[in-house]
């Protein structure tokens, strides 16, 4: 996925429904790319270009990443 895929406006987290915000491999903090619910702290994978999100594929994002994650998503 790339940050100008217009799949990205029309996907929503499944717990909260709101927006997802996509997390490039590149980045710090980042083992695989991802799509990122900054309200909740989860964390949903993108395999193969296909993100994956059901509820139970998420993972709850510590704090200290939390914060960090913030900063990078922060214009």
């Amino acid at each position: 996925m790339n940050p100008e895929d217009p799949l990205l406006k029309i996907l929503a987290c499944p717990l909260d429904k709101g927006p997802l915000h996509l997390l490039a491999a590149a980045e710090p903090l980042v083992p695989e790319e991802s799509l990122y619910n900054p309200r909740l702290r989860r964390r949903y994978p993108v395999v193969d270009g296909i993100p994956q999100l059901l509820p139970s594929s998420g993972e709850q994002v510590p704090e200290d990443e939390h914060e960090q994650l913030l900063k990078r998503m922060s214009p």
